[in-house]
């Protein structure tokens, strides 16, 4: 939603919300930690988060280049002058850049493409030396030539409905529009497919003139504008291909390149819709469905017809140094407790939004944190403060890391913060579940910049406003709490929840900042103080809402950690689970009873029958009891460790031994074999989707079972995901105060 909502609308939609105590303190540490926000909130300046801006984002600064390396620098160098323990850690990790990269069409009209960004006057740094070129990161090397297929947004549905045209892609190159999924999906189920190359391009519909002006006039990508990005197939598993599970130090062993299995085997390019225009245009087969249609001027084809391409990519494939920036202030009373707070540094070109808008914020919050520990203040626990570098990739620099120091994270990592791009909006939160209660009272407190009420109100408003129907608005005005979103994939939080099971909470601003500078070279200055964050107001709001959030956890009595919250959601998954399987087997039973019936009605014209699609397999009935059951125990076991909770709270004692119980209970929702077929994804709850990459899929290991309709496999995990939840609920019933 991209207007704007004034604050009286919002407070006549959420009503007034009072304020509160603070969850974990006492009343006593809470008034100290009260007046502790208030310090560090006075310390946030928006006119200094414009300036780090404008320095980190004031030149390419790409995973191993003389930028990139700068940017560490300076990152190191500010945390030492705020009176923090800074380091660099540097890692050895694969990261290809171009050589050659070639797109033309030989028929049925030649025809070159560009493959370049136009450097604007309106915008300095979009001339500057030292840009990557436009490519996809993990393309393969190849030169191949064949048909092309405009194949939309490159899903699996989509093929499906090439199918029905009797289309297929085999030995063919594939043209399909970025948007709907990860980029990384597209080029994987094509390869699936027999496609021999992978063509990506932004449509203006979804990204450009269509959406509103073009940079430099407005917001939207111009017609030469491009998304470069990774396409490994992260689903496998993140960070350096060539050592998975452990860290990529000098002499980590490493696999062989073309044996790692999160590398695709065709050549991918992505293009500005200025290239795609003629090769789109050439296309004749059917008239591409309605919902295929994108922005330009011309009937959209399928193809393939008398329509060739030649495509051809050639990388460097080396190795580069990733270059972490690692800072700590010592806890005074429980230094081997880790509160952990992240935010990248790497760019594809200079990326003034993505990410140096959430790394300005939280550098902000450090310079904040450093002056309060000059001033006599001292946290409890350790604060770990890093910017990752090589996130751009993969989340190398994050997943090297976490690979590197897993056994110390799992004993010390109280909970892990992320943040990413940030700009004018709403907050969004993903996260651990049992620590909505943190987040949703720090988002009541939190003024929003532009209406004056908290961000709270503000992002429940939206809710209220975007909801389909009038039982979603009762519903969400109904919540107290703010709605905390499940962790998929697509930033650095990935390793320390869906591989060691620490806590995780991913913040940021956004929803009015919409524009196609993405991944691109107009991803600058200029861009970001013109559409994202005038006056970088938002920046500062993304450093109360985080800093907040590390401040609590850091000196919290006992640790804000409520599983009551986690079995609610759980249990909604559950259900969905059961819903949609109910679904599945009633909407098989109608299809299969039309097939038939067009069946008997074909019987005797056999080249129609042929034409026709075979019955599918019934949905059988799956046994859900196992993981009701273990809901059943979970619900019991969150109430008491509510009770235990309340108790620990009300003695003046050292809660140690129980808050390390409570931050390590979410390593019992980890499973030692991982998920099926990608073994470095520990966590039963939360995965990237193997099919939408950044999405996430909630019980991943049941609910994609159920979708590939592999039902053997979809109640084994029942019983995987059921004893997981058992052992959760088993532990929290055996911690006490």
């Amino acid at each position: 939603m991209r207007r704007f909502l004034g604050a009286s609308l919002i407070l006549l939609l959420t009503g007034a919300v009072s304020a509160q105590s603070i969850t974990g303190f006492t009343d006593k540490t809470a008034t100290a930690q009260k007046r502790l926000e208030q310090q560090f909130d006075g310390l946030l300046q928006a006119q200094h988060i414009g300036e780090t801006i404008r320095e980190l984002s004031a030149r390419p600064h790409h995973v191993g280049s003389p930028g990139g390396k700068q940017v560490a620098e300076s990152i190191l160098a500010k945390y030492k002058s705020w009176g923090w323990d800074a380091r660099i850690e540097t890692y050895k990790v694969l990261f290809p850049t171009p050589k050659t990269r070639v797109l033309e069409m030989i028929a049925p009209t030649p025809f070159t493409a560009g493959l370049k960004e136009n450097a604007l006057k309106e915008d300095p740094s979009s001339s500057q030396e030292g840009q990557l070129p436009t490519y996809n990161a993990w393309s393969a090397d190849g030169d191949v030539t064949g048909d092309l297929v405009f194949v939309n947004y490159g899903l699996p549905e989509d093929y499906e409905k090439l199918d029905a045209l009797g289309i297929g892609v085999s030995g063919k190159i594939v043209i399909a529009k970025y948007g709907r999924s990860w980029r990384g999906i597209k080029p994987k189920v094509a390869q699936e497919h027999g496609a021999i190359g992978c063509i990506i391009y932004s449509d203006p519909k979804d990204d450009g003139y269509v959406q509103g002006d073009v940079y430099p006039k407005g917001a939207y990508k111009n017609e030469y504008g491009v998304q470069r990005g990774s396409i490994m197939d992260m689903v496998i598993y993140p960070g350096d291909p060539l050592t998975p599970n452990i860290g990529a130090t000098e002499n980590a062993k490493r696999l062989d390149r073309l044996a790692a299995p999160n590398l695709l085997k065709i050549p991918v390019l992505p293009i500005s819709y200025h290239d795609a225009e003629p090769l789109l245009r050439a296309l004749e087969g059917p008239v591409a469905p309605a919902d295929w249609r994108g922005g330009l001027s011309f009937t959209y084809h399928v193809g393939p017809g008398k329509t060739k391409v030649h495509l051809k990519t050639e990388f460097d494939w080396q190795l580069r140094p990733a270059y972490d920036v690692i800072a700590m202030i010592r806890g005074s009373q429980y230094p081997d407790e880790w509160v952990i707070r992240g935010n990248h540094h790497d760019a594809w070109v200079n990326g003034a939004s993505d990410p140096i808008s959430g790394q300005a914020a939280l550098l902000e919050e450090a310079q904040a944190i450093g002056q309060l520990v000059k001033n006599g203040w001292k946290p409890k626990r350790t604060l770990v403060y890093c910017a990752w570098d090589a996130e751009e990739p993969g989340l190398l620099g994050s997943t090297e890391w976490v690979e590197d120091h897993a056994q110390e994270l799992q004993q010390k990592a109280v909970v892990y913060i992320n943040s990413d791009s940030n700009g004018r909006g709403f907050l969004g939160v993903e996260g651990s579940h049992a620590l909505e209660t943190l987040i949703t009272e720090i988002s009541k407190e939190v003024e929003d910049p532009q209406t004056r009420v908290s961000v709270f109100q503000r992002s429940r408003a939206e809710s209220v406003v975007n909801a389909g129907s009038a039982r979603e608005k009762k519903e969400i005005l109904a919540r107290n709490t703010i709605q905390v979103g499940a962790m998929g994939s697509g930033s650095d939080y990935s390793s320390f929840i869906q591989h060691l099971g620490i806590p995780s909470l991913d913040l940021g601003f956004g929803g009015e900042n919409g524009g196609g500078e993405y991944h691109s070279i107009y991803d600058s200055y200029d861009d970001y103080t013109r559409f994202k964050d005038p006056g970088f107001a938002y920046g500062v709001t993304l450093a109360k809402t985080a800093g907040h959030a590390a401040l609590r956890m850091a000196d919290a009595d006992v640790l804000p950690f409520d599983f009551r919250s986690l079995y609610k959601t759980v249990n909604g998954y559950v259900k969905d689970l059961i819903e949609r399987t109910d679904q599945m087997r009633e909407t098989t039973a109608t299809e299969n009873e039309i097939i038939r019936n067009n069946l008997y009605a074909l019987a005797n014209d056999p080249t129609e029958k042929l034409k026709m699609p075979s019955p599918k397999a019934e949905v059988p009935y799956l046994d859900f009891s196992p993981l009701q059951n273990a809901l059943a125990h979970l619900e019991k076991a969150g109430n008491k460790t509510a009770e235990s909770w309340s108790a620990a709270l009300a003695k003046e004692a050292d809660h140690d031994a129980f808050n390390k119980a409570l931050f390590k209970a979410e390593q019992q929702l980890l499973v030692a074999n991982g998920l099926p077929r990608r073994s470095w994804y520990h966590h039963t709850l939360y995965a990237p989707g193997f099919y939408t990459g950044y999405g996430v899929k909630t019980i991943p290991g049941v609910r994609e079972a159920i979708e590939q309709r592999n039902w053997k496999e979809a109640q084994e995990q029942i019983g995987v995901v059921s004893e997981a939840i058992m052992n959760l609920a088993s532990y929290l019933q055996h911690i006490n105060p």
